[in-house]
């Protein structure tokens, strides 16, 4: 396999929008959570998935081309897991009375 030198440039703008597509996962997420909307859709769950697991490919490949380092994609990825756990923990729990 041939190696090619990548730029800062290229990288940089790689990392970028990984980062913005982390953060408007991160944000239907957040969303979700403010309005604890998601046992009315019960698609969400399915969706916020589907994005997740494109993302995880798209950071994939930037690790392969070494756009990436594997472990920053790695936490990328474990964080908006964690968000996604606790948005369907807090969904699923029923409401505590005083």
């Amino acid at each position: 396999m041939e190696t090619v030198e990548i730029s800062p440039q290229i990288r940089d703008k790689a990392i970028a929008q990984i980062k913005a597509d982390s953060d408007k996962i991160y944000q239907l997420i957040r969303v979700q959570l403010e309005n604890l909307t998601l046992p009315q859709c019960p698609f969400y769950e399915d969706i916020l998935d589907t994005q997740v697991y494109g993302l995880t490919k798209e950071i994939d490949f930037a690790v392969h081309l070494g756009l990436m380092d594997e472990h920053e994609g790695k936490e990328i990825v474990d964080f908006l897991e964690k968000e996604l756990l606790n948005l369907f923990e807090m969904s699923t729990d029923p409401p505590t009375t005083s």
